[in-house]
């Protein structure tokens, strides 16, 4: 088999490949603008407020500056445009219904239909595998809660804990529940049926034990034969390691391929700052070192078991994607293995997914697409992210300006 662990992540030329000048002169300014934390703290507070305010031009500056750097369009016909652009260089999409959950059961419906309106629409594209849900999106977030809370409360497996859970809740609660379990299995079925992969996110701690419950009912009807059901794991929890190795003894038993998608998480100061106020142990890692080191173990957990595990390394650590090419070539498998994916999100680390295609990798931009209004929340934690981690923030700047300077010598 070629080798190809020679990768480099530092190829400008393959990473903004897909950028014209004038876009790449674009970004180069957006992330100038998020390196500097105090314009961005300014803007976390001000943009939310003018969008709900209807203040003029607020739409069209979002439009024009971060939206078009994160998100693929405000409807699936506007996002096809940038899929399209995508399949030319070999990049695949996860398609997202970008729209933060919003509560009652009319909108819960209209939820489940749009994200099955995206699954109908990505089986007609050849670069769209699969599509991402949030089960808030469908789902009472104080009924996860009160699910969650006595799920903690007893012994056992996480499906024990869970059917006693359910049964510990009212009549109203119950059927509440069967018909969040009833879209969800409406939404596997189509997926299944169409052959697009859902990934279900990850939530906060306090509501992720009965999303993990329910992904594994899922998997154990939808996933005997192939990966249809991946669930999320966050590595800057602590647990998320043991839980990958539990997850993967309970697809063993049961016969079934455990879908992951891999990611060091998204809640962290959210999470740090409720066990603070509540007093109950923080769940997240006590250092990066640790967020890092079980990040790049789950990997080799999951390239060691790839007969029964599906993974999506979802990173923008060079290093983790590098890792995990090399595990795949240390077992002598090609790097498009079907049960191993990597994924980036649409907008970042460019030079991350475009090199791993021209690699031969299986890898996707996660492109959230959805108006902006309902977009807004998805931003401002993109915007909030490149400010906290001024290491990412330096790294896109330093590479979209060697490739200025690379193209303007040519």
């Amino acid at each position: 088999m070629k080798d190809q662990t020679k990768i480099s992540f530092d190829n400008t030329e393959y990473a903004f490949a897909a950028k014209s000048d004038k876009e790449l002169k674009q970004a180069n300014f957006l992330f100038g603008m998020m390196g500097k934390a105090w314009l961005v703290n300014v803007g976390l507070k001000i943009t939310p407020l003018a969008i709900q305010w209807g203040i003029p031009f607020t739409k069209t500056i979002i439009r024009k500056t971060i939206f078009r750097q994160f998100v693929g369009g405000e409807t699936l016909e506007q996002t096809a445009k940038v899929a399209d652009k995508l399949e030319a260089y070999k990049v695949q999409v996860i398609l997202d219904y970008g729209v933060e959950g919003k509560e009652g059961e009319a909108n819960f419906e209209h939820a489940r239909d749009e994200f099955r309106r995206v699954i109908d629409y990505a089986a007609t594209q050849p670069n769209i595998p699969f599509m991402s849900i949030k089960v808030t999106g469908f789902a009472r977030f104080s009924l996860l809660e009160k699910l969650d809370t006595a799920m903690h409360k007893l012994p056992g497996t996480l499906m024990k804990r869970y059917l006693h859970a359910v049964e510990s809740l009212s009549d109203a609660e119950k059927e509440e529940w069967h018909k969040v379990r009833l879209r969800t299995q409406q939404l596997c079925e189509v997926a299944d049926k169409k052959n697009i992969g859902i990934l279900i996110d990850a939530e906060e701690t306090w509501i992720q034990d009965p999303v993990d419950a329910l992904t594994i009912l899922m998997m154990d009807v939808f996933n005997k034969k192939k990966a249809v059901i991946y669930n999320t794991i966050q590595l800057y929890r602590h647990d998320r390691l043991q839980f990958l190795k539990d997850s993967h003894t309970a697809a063993t038993e049961r016969n079934f391929i455990f879908g992951i998608k891999l990611v060091r998480g998204a809640y962290m100061e959210k999470e740090r700052n409720r066990a603070a106020e509540m007093n109950y142990p923080s769940p997240i890692q006590p250092d990066k070192e640790s967020c890092d080191r079980d990040f790049n173990a789950s990997v080799e957990f999951c390239i060691e078991h790839l007969d029964k595990i599906a993974v999506i390394v979802a990173s923008h650590n060079e290093y983790s994607n590098l890792y995990t090419t090399q595990l795949l070539d240390k077992k002598g498998l090609p790097h498009n293995h079907p049960h191993v994916h990597f994924s980036q999100l649409y907008g970042m680390s460019d030079n991350i997914t475009f090199n791993l295609a021209k690699s031969g990798c299986s890898v996707s931009k996660y492109l959230p697409f959805g108006p902006i209004k309902d977009v807004i929340p998805y931003l401002m934690r993109r915007a909030q992210e490149n400010s906290s981690v001024s290491g990412q923030t330096g790294r896109e700047l330093m590479l979209i300006k060697k490739e200025l300077h690379r193209r303007a010598g040519s």
